[in-house]
């Protein structure tokens, strides 16, 4: 087996891999049938997708020719850092830590912090565009899911709110 590009074969792995996942977690809710759908039905319909379309990506990896065998950079340690930790701490802010008595922070300041800390994976960010940009997120965040879906999960800071 000669693999004519990386990157390909890689993701298409990548992609089977989750969609296998989905559709093997999906099969633990009531799945129902196409006329009369459960909550697992279109998590299985995602995953075998994403399996098939995986499956398709890795063996076209193995049968196409591609200029210079699309080889696979280094890692991008920093932006992979902040990403992922911009997203514990999103989670952390918004529920709060009760075992060590970390108050939730609720969901607008822990859109502030997602997007200030994942917008310093980018090289050269400017701290305006990141308000910006995080504002727009809080303010839609807001309005949809607060006003739109009325959701019920804490806003802003139990301190605040009382």
């Amino acid at each position: 087996m000669n693999i004519k590009s990386q990157k390909d074969f890689f993701s298409g792995l990548m992609f089977m891999g989750v969609g296998v996942a989905f559709a093997w977690g999906a099969t633990t809710y009531n799945v129902g049938s196409g006329a009369r759908m459960g909550p697992g039905y279109f998590p299985l319909m995602l995953g075998i997708l994403m399996a098939i379309l995986g499956g398709i990506i890795t063996f076209k990896s193995l049968v196409v020719e591609t200029m210079g065998g699309d080889k696979i950079g280094k890692w991008a340690w920093k932006p992979l850092f902040f990403i992922i930790m911009a997203n514990l701490v999103f989670g952390v802010l918004l529920a709060g830590l009760p075992f060590i008595k970390l108050p939730a922070f609720g969901m607008i300041i822990a859109i502030y912090a997602l997007t200030f800390i994942a917008s310093m994976a980018e090289a050269g960010w400017k701290f305006k565009n990141t308000f910006i940009l995080a504002t727009v997120l809080a303010v839609g965040s807001y309005v949809a899911f607060v006003l739109a879906l009325k959701l019920q999960f804490p806003v802003w800071p139990e301190f605040i709110t009382g």
